[in-house]
């Protein structure tokens, strides 16, 4: 009788373990991502992977959805001029909306979100010694009101009316009873607020998050584990726990994968040309993946810092658009199935052009750059590279250290930059320190590559305008990394703003083009598609193709 009860038990106990292990599958998903973030506070935040991670910790007053329809989040509703929500004043200087949050929108310490912590979020988004991206939906705002008896309902007074003034994506409130003791402690500082937030010394805090799931563990370099929020009353989510581990190489990623290290490959991850050919391996091998591609709105492309005395002059920036096939460079790398860049609209966008008669097109042409570049007095010497009084004509060129496919497309421009006399120099840093510091007080010294996200009809301010460019003076706000300032871009891009009327608006982008292109202190490559590797048995997940990510809607994803 015992062997048998013995028998018995191990049998059982194997069955347990077996439901114990499925039970953990359908709980746990495990995200590869390749790279860090730089910073949790919404405010602050800038890079792709930072709002890859938050959009599944906290949420905006309105998202885009995969669809392109602007759908409300912490809001109850969209205000618009149509509905009464929104009332633009006789002489249409004055615009004031209504914004009523959700009842049961609250902080992950059940701390209540109100309309005090727009307000707070407002006041730290205008002050001059903290740097965030994109400050002008801020300055657009002179202030927030609400009635003390009923602080979910907020009252925004524009000072100027902008015609998006309801797409507020990028409108992700602080939560004012932790982190407004911190601001008014370090904000005489520049850079103070940034380094003592609690997102920085403490993201785990219960408090800081108000979407689906919190925090619970942040080791640098490693990985970042979320669990559900039990304060977030929204659609409860299904998986109880995420972790998304960095694994920098994009070479590296797939290798994660099959050993069953990750359970998916967020779109921060395989370079496209990888995803092809991962794809096609899934396939044949029958492995339980599906590779997903999608159209979408990011422009990658290459800053050049205009404060290089090289790079201030127009025809060199010209001769390094003249001087590379990327048409070459697209077939090569992804098989043409990603399209050449002509400038930092993608097609999918309704302002897009790619008419000959409003902008300049760039086509592979060596001979016209050799030109440029004897026309700006840059000559060929014995060793073949190009002098001007003495001086090499040599830049250094920078991107993101480990991604694949930008380290081959610099090999590629080099040689071809090689072939009319340019001498470029390759030196990459981690997307962490690119982006936190790099890029944001404009330490590049010649050209950058990286790539912008964006929606439709999307707001060119804060990488065109001259107050956007960011310096020790402003915070370091802004996101105009050449450093390109035109008066008459100014211009175009307030009436731009203000421009209800959606065809005059297409007209305004079309003359911005025109510069954008003209002026050529951008390098156009290639407009890029979203991919995704995810498990076959991962169910409620979209790309969406722009720059609000499928995160906004995690909660809708669930395990089979």
């Amino acid at each position: 009788m015992r062997k048998i009860l013995l028998t018995f038990l191990g049998a059982t106990l194997v069955f347990s373990m077996g439901a114990a292990v499925a039970s953990s599958q359908k709980s746990e998903l495990r995200i590869g991502i390749s790279q860090e973030f730089e910073n949790l506070n919404p405010l602050i935040m800038s890079m792709s992977a930072t709002t890859y991670i938050y959009s599944m910790v906290g949420r905006a007053l309105v998202t885009l959805d995969a669809n392109g329809k602007w759908i409300p989040m912490l809001a109850k509703s969209i205000p618009s001029i149509e509905n009464g929500g929104a009332k633009l004043s006789a002489d249409k200087k004055k615009l004031t909306v209504v914004w009523e949050l959700r009842e049961d929108a609250k902080w992950n310490d059940g701390t209540p979100l109100t309309c005090e912590d727009l307000a707070f979020t407002h006041e730290v988004a205008l002050h001059p010694n903290v740097a965030i991206g994109e400050r002008e939906i801020y300055r657009n705002i002179d202030k927030i009101e609400w009635d003390k008896k009923n602080p979910k309902r907020c009252t925004f007074v524009y000072n100027k009316p902008r015609w998006d003034f309801n797409q507020m994506g990028s409108f992700r409130p602080l939560p004012k009873h932790l982190e407004s003791p911190i601001f008014l402690k370090t904000k005489n500082e520049v850079g103070g607020y940034e380094k003592n937030t609690l997102y920085v010394k403490n993201p785990t805090q219960k408090g800081l998050y108000n979407g689906p799931y919190q925090i619970t563990e942040v080791v640098l370099g490693s990985h970042v584990t979320l669990e559900p929020n039990p304060h977030f009353t929204g659609k409860a989510p299904s998986i109880q726990k995420i972790t998304i581990k960095l694994i920098p190489n994009t070479a590296t990623l797939e290798a994660n994968l099959r050993s069953n290290t990750i359970d998916m490959i967020s779109p921060l991850g395989l370079s496209f040309d990888q995803a092809i050919m991962f794809s096609k391996k899934a396939q044949t091998e029958g492995l339980p993946y599906v590779t997903l591609f999608r159209p979408s709105l990011v422009y990658e492309h290459i800053d050049l810092n205009l404060d290089n005395p090289i790079l201030k002059e127009k025809n060199v920036r010209k001769a390094l658009i003249y001087a590379i096939n990327r048409e070459e460079l697209v077939k090569a790398l992804f098989e043409g199935k990603q399209t050449v860049a002509i400038h930092n609209i993608a097609p999918l966008d309704p302002w897009f052009t790619d008419d000959p008669k409003k902008i300049t097109l760039y086509p592979y042409n060596k001979k016209l750059a050799e030109r440029l570049l004897d026309e700006a007095g840059w000559s060929l010497g014995k060793d073949k590279y190009r002098y001007k009084n003495g001086q090499k004509l040599s830049l250094t060129f920078m991107t993101t250290a480990g991604n694949k496919t930008r380290e081959m497309v610099q090999t590629m421009l080099q040689e071809q930059w090689k072939a009319v006399g340019i001498e470029v120099t390759i030196k990459n840093e981690p997307a962490r320190v690119l982006f936190g510091d790099t890029t944001k007080k404009r330490q590049f010294t010649g050209m950058v590559m990286y790539a912008w996200v964006s929606v439709p009809e999307n707001s060119p301010r804060s990488t065109l305008s001259c107050d956007a460019i960011p310096s020790e003076k402003n915070g370091w706000s802004g996101q105009n990394y050449p450093g390109y300032c035109n008066p008459e871009v100014d211009k175009i891009v307030e009436q731009l703003d203000r421009e209800f009327d959606a065809q005059k608006r297409i007209q305004l982008a079309h003359k911005l083009l025109k510069y954008y292109t003209e002026d050529a202190f951008v390098i156009p490559l290639y407009y890029r598609a979203d991919v995704a590797v995810i498990p076959k048995r991962l169910k409620g997940y979209d790309l969406t193709g722009h720059m609000y990510s499928e995160t906004n809607f995690v909660e809708n994803w669930r395990l089979e």
